[in-house]
């Protein structure tokens, strides 16, 4: 198996287009599944967006220490299988190339300088919103990117802290999570349809998931 070469990894370069409005949607994403597709499209579609950029975590500090991650390269091998050719969707490396703990502030500051035309609107969910003054320079983080928070199915989930302004998108309600799909492949249960083709070929090929924790 190998990654689609039509797949646009977007890298620190210089614009082709400006005044573009870009939704940064960050994650581990260990597996992406639909549920991150239908997030991004919704948030697309409802702000008028004209790409949404999976930004694939490097070093995802928050999470390392609490169970094994998934090479990066194979994440970003999902990720890449996962969008193929949306439209208006695309994959960037940028927190896997920098390298070290992947931080929102440091992501937002290097698309800010590379595509200094384009107005980025950070995508999180509810659950996360709740914790954004614990993140590292949420000062900065504040100021380089609207934020977007999304709830699912009409469900009011958490809000960000006093002081940040935000916009709120529904999205449906999906019940697949990524930690659910790993415990389904452990205990051998079928995850296709829950993610794409492309996405559970990958997890076979790498033997992914297969030891439950």
């Amino acid at each position: 198996w190998a990654p689609c070469p039509k797949v646009r990894r977007m890298l620190t370069s210089v614009s082709n287009g400006p005044g573009r409005e870009i939704g940064v949607f960050g994650g581990t994403f260990d597996p992406p599944h639909v549920g991150h597709l239908a997030i991004a499209l919704d948030v697309r579609h409802v702000l008028g967006l004209d790409e949404v950029w999976f930004v694939v975590a490097g070093d995802p500090w928050q999470k390392s220490g609490e169970r094994s991650i998934t090479p990066a390269s194979i994440r970003l091998a999902m990720v890449e299988a996962a969008v193929g050719e949306v439209d208006g969707l695309q994959v960037s490396t940028l927190e896997i190339d920098r390298g070290g703990p992947s931080y929102t502030a440091d992501t937002l500051t290097g698309l800010a300088a590379a595509y200094a035309a384009d107005t980025f609107h950070l995508i999180i969910g509810s659950d996360a919103a709740v914790g954004l003054d614990t993140w590292h320079r949420p000062d900065v983080v504040a100021e380089l990117a609207k934020l977007v928070v999304v709830d699912r199915g009409g469900r009011e989930g958490g809000r960000p802290p006093e002081g940040w302004s935000y916009e709120l998108v529904d999205v449906p309600a999906l019940e697949v999570s990524s930690s659910d799909l790993r415990r389904r492949v452990a205990d051998g249960a079928p995850i296709r349809g829950l993610v794409s083709a492309g996405v559970a070929d990958v997890i076979d090929a790498h033997d992914l998931y297969r030891e439950s924790s």
